[in-house]
C-alpha cells in the first residue's frame, strides 16, 4: 500500500494511525449503546470534529487527510452493530462468552465483504444518484468550514468544546450513578381499572437522550407512538384478559415480555419487507448504471473516480469467502453435525455472496435515503435470521433443534457484519466525493476502520459479557444484578428458536404485522400529505424496547426539534449534534469502564459509597433536567454570538 508523501497528501500513515487510536472509543461506545437501548449512531461527524483539531497541530494536514481519519474511525464504529446479532448465541445457551478468533474473524470477513460489496454500488448509488445521504453530507460540512477556517479553525476548537462538554456531563452522571448518588431511573405500575394494569420505567440516561436528538423528530414520535401502542393499549388489554398472579410488578412486565414485545416484532417485520419492496427498483436501476459503467474503460488519472482494482477487489473477496465457509463448516463441525457441515458450509456461499450483496444494496440505499443512524438494519436482520432458519429447516432438518438455531444466528452473524460494514460505507465516499477525494484511498481506509474494529469487538463484548451479562441468557458468571437489555439480539434468537424449534408467540407476531400493516398505510399517507413521517420500523421498535430505553430517546428528538427550530443555522444545528455524541460517547465509554471495574472488584456497585436509604432519585432528577439545561443553555448561547 503506497500512502500519499506528497504536499497534498491524502491517505497517511498519520491520518490512518489516528483513525485506528479513536477506534476503540467509538466502537465501545456504540457497542454499549446498543446493548442498552438497541440504537447505534453513525460517528462520522465527530470523529471529523476530533481529527481537525488533532491534525491541525501537524503542518500539511488538509480536508482530504481529515477526511481518511473520519473514514476509518466511522467504518470501525459501523461494525459495533455486530452486537445485535453475536449476543443471541450466548442468551441461547450456546456460548458462555465470545471466543475471541471466531468473533474477530466473523467480523474480518463479514466486514472486508461489506466494503467490497459496495465498490460496485458506488457509482449507481452515490455519484450518480439524488440520495440525500444526511449524515454524508453534514460530514462533509463539517470539514469544509474546518479547511476554510485553517488559519484559526475556531469551529473545530469549538466543535471539540460541544463534543467534550456532552461527554463529561453524560459520564458525570453514569458516576454519580455508581456511586449511588444518584439513581439510574423510575418505574411505577398501576392498576387502570378493576382487573386491567400496566406501567411506566424511564432512564436517567444523558446517551438516550443524545441518541433521540439525532435520530430526529419523525423517529422520536415514531416511537412515542409505538410506546402509547405497547403501554396505553396492548399492555391494559391483555392484563384484562389474564388471570392475574404474583406482584403486580413481575405480572405487568411478565406480559410485555412474553406477549406485547412479540407484537412489536411482527410490525417490524412488516416494515422491514415494505423497506425491501420500496427499495427493489431504485436497487436494480443502479446496478444497471454500474454495469454500463464498468463495460467502458476508466480513466485512471481521474483520482476522484477511481476504485480499488478488479484484481484486488477478487482476490480479497475470495479470500473473505473462503474465511466464512471455514468458519462455517468449523461451527457446524463442533455443533456435532458431522457430514452435513461441509454441506452447511456450502450452502452459506451463496447465502452469503448473494445475500450480502443484495443487504448491502438494501442498506447503503437506505442509508442514504434516510441516514446509516436511521436505516433499518434491524429489519434486515430480521429476514436475513428467518429466511436462514427457513433454508436449515427444509435441507437439515433432523439433527436437532438447538443446534439449528445456533449455526442459523451463527451464519446471520456474518450477513449482519456484511450489512451493518456496507450500512455505513456508502455514506462515507459521499462525504470523499464532496471534499474531492479519491475514492480507492477511502477504501482501503474502510478496511483499516474494519480491521481496527475486529480488534475491539471481541475484547468489549467479553468485558460486557462478564460484567453485566444479557437480558434472557443464563448469566452464570455475570457480576452485576442487572443485565444489558440486547433488545435485537433477543429477537433475533427468540426468531431462530421460533423458525426451527416452534418457540415463538405466532399470535401476537401475526397481530403486530396487522398492526405494522396499518402504520405503513398510515405512513404512506402521511408521505402523501406531506405530514411528518412515522417510520414503521421505529413504531415497531417502540412498541418492542422497554420503555426506560425508548422514552428517554423521545425525550432527546423532542428537545432537539425545538432547538434546531429555535436556531434555523447550520453551524448551530452541528454543535447541537456534536454536543448529542459527546452525551452518548461520555455515558457508553464510563459503561464501559465500570464493567472493567465491576470485574477488577468483582462487585456489582464497586464505587457504591452510600446506601439505599440516600435520595438518590431526587439527585438524579435534579442532575438530569440540570445538566440537559446546562448544555442546551451553552448552545443557544453559542447560536447568539455567532
Amino acid at each position: 500500500m503506497n500512502l500519499d508523501t506528497a504536499p497534498d497528501k491524502e491517505l497517511t500513515w498519520r491520518g490512518i494511525a489516528l483513525g485506528m487510536s479513536l477506534t476503540f472509543l467509538f466502537t465501545a461506545a456504540n457497542m454499549y449503546l446498543g446493548l442498552k437501548v438497541g440504537l447505534t449512531i453513525a460517528t462520522s461527524i465527530p470523529a471529523a470534529v476530533i481529527s481537525m483539531a488533532f491534525l491541525g497541530l501537524f503542518p500539511g494536514s488538509n480536508i482530504r487527510e481529515n477526511n481518511i481519519v473520519q473514514t476509518v474511525c466511522s467504518a470501525a464504529g459501523a461494525l459495533a452493530s455486530v452486537i445485535f446479532i453475536l449476543p443471541s448465541l450466548v442468551i441461547i445457551g450456546w456460548w458462555t462468552g465470545f471466543p475471541f478468533w471466531t468473533s474477530f474473524l466473523v467480523c474480518a470477513s463479514g466486514g472486508v465483504l461489506g466494503v467490497l460489496f459496495t465498490i460496485p454500488l458506488r457509482r449507481a448509488l452515490v455519484t450518480q444518484s439524488d440520495l440525500p445521504y444526511p449524515e454524508g453530507v453534514a460530514a462533509a460540512e463539517v470539514l469544509k468550514v474546518g479547511a476554510d477556517m485553517r488559519a484559526e479553525n475556531p469551529e473545530a476548537r469549538e466543535g471539540l468544546l460541544a463534543v467534550a462538554y456532552g461527554a463529561l456531563a453524560s459520564a458525570g452522571l453514569s458516576i454519580a450513578v455508581a456511586l449511588r448518588l444518584a439513581s439510574d431511573g423510575v418505574r411505577g405500575f398501576f392498576r387502570t381499572g378493576a382487573v386491567a394494569a400496566t406501567g411506566y420505567t424511564f432512564s436517567f440516561s444523558l446517551a438516550l437522550v443524545g441518541a433521540g436528538h439525532l435520530v430526529g423528530i419523525s423517529v422520536g414520535l415514531a416511537m412515542l407512538a409505538g410506546i402509547l401502542i405497547a403501554w396505553a393499549g396492548a399492555v391494559p388489554i391483555i392484563t384484562a384478559m389474564t388471570p392475574a398472579h404474583g406482584e403486580l410488578a413481575s405480572f405487568v412486565s411478565g406480559i410485555w415480555r412474553n406477549d406485547v414485545r412479540f407484537i412489536g416484532a411482527g410490525a417490524m417485520a412488516v416494515a422491514a419487507v415494505w423497506s425491501l419492496l420500496r427499495t427493489v427498483g431504485p436497487i436494480v436501476g443502479g446496478l444497471k448504471a454500474t454495469m454500463r459503467a464498468g463495460g467502458g474503460a476508466t480513466d485512471l488519472l481521474n483520482q476522484t473516480d477511481r476504485d480499488l482494482s478488479f484484481r484486488a477487489i477478487l482476490g480479497v473477496g475470495l479470500v473473505s469467502t473462503a474465511v466464512t465457509t471455514w468458519l462455517v463448516w468449523r461451527f457446524s463441525s463442533d455443533a456435532g453435525l458431522g457430514g452435513a457441515a461441509l454441506w452447511i458450509a456450502l450452502l452459506s456461499i451463496p447465502l452469503v455472496l448473494a445475500g450480502g450483496f443484495f443487504v448491502s444494496a438494501i442498506c447503503g440505499y437506505m442509508a442514504g435515503l434516510i441516514g446509516s443512524s436511521n436505516s433499518p438494519i434491524s429489519g434486515v436482520g430480521i429476514l436475513a435470521v428467518v429466511g436462514t432458519g427457513f433454508c436449515l429447516v427444509l435441507l437439515f432438518a433432523g439433527h436437532g433443534s438447538k443446534p439449528m438455531v445456533a449455526i442459523a444466528l451463527f451464519i446471520t452473524a456474518i450477513l449482519f457484519a456484511v450489512a451493518c460494514s456496507s450500512n455505513n460505507n456508502l455514506q462515507d465516499l459521499k462525504t470523499g466525493q464532496l471534499v474531492g477525494a479519491a475514492p480507492w484511498r477511502q477504501q482501503v481506509a474502510l478496511l483499516a476502520g474494519v480491521a481496527a474494529a475486529t480488534v475491539t469487538v471481541p475484547i468489549v463484548l467479553n468485558l460486557l459479557a462478564q460484567a453485566y451479562g444479557f437480558s434472557g441468557a443464563p448469566n452464570l458468571h455475570t457480576i452485576a444484578s442487572q443485565p444489558l437489555a440486547a433488545p435485537q439480539a433477543n429477537l433475533m434468537a427468540a426468531l431462530a428458536q421460533g423458525v426451527i424449534g416452534g418457540q415463538l408467540n405466532w399470535s401476537m407476531i401475526e397481530i403486530g404485522a396487522g398492526v405494522g400493516v396499518g402504520i405503513v398505510i398510515l405512513d404512506e399517507v402521511l408521505r402523501v400529505t406531506g405530514l411528518l413521517r412515522l417510520p414503521p420500523l421505529a413504531v415497531g421498535l417502540g412498541i418492542y424496547l422497554p420503555m426506560e430505553a425508548t422514552l428517554p430517546v423521545v425525550v432527546g428528538a423532542i428537545i432537539g426539534w425545538i432547538y434546531n427550530r429555535s436556531v434555523r443555522s447550520a453551524r448551530a444545528e452541528r454543535l447541537g449534534v456534536l454536543i448529542a455524541s459527546g452525551m452518548i460517547v461520555g455515558e457508553s465509554l464510563f459503561g464501559v469502564i465500570n464493567a472493567g471495574l465491576i470485574v477488577a472488584f468483582n462487585k456489582d456497585a464497586p464505587l457504591a459509597v452510600v446506601g439505599s436509604s440516600f435520595p438518590a432519585t431526587a439527585v438524579a432528577v435534579t442532575g438530569f433536567a440540570g445538566l440537559i439545561a446546562l448544555l442546551y443553555g451553552w448552545l443557544f448561547k453559542r447560536a447568539r454570538t455567532a
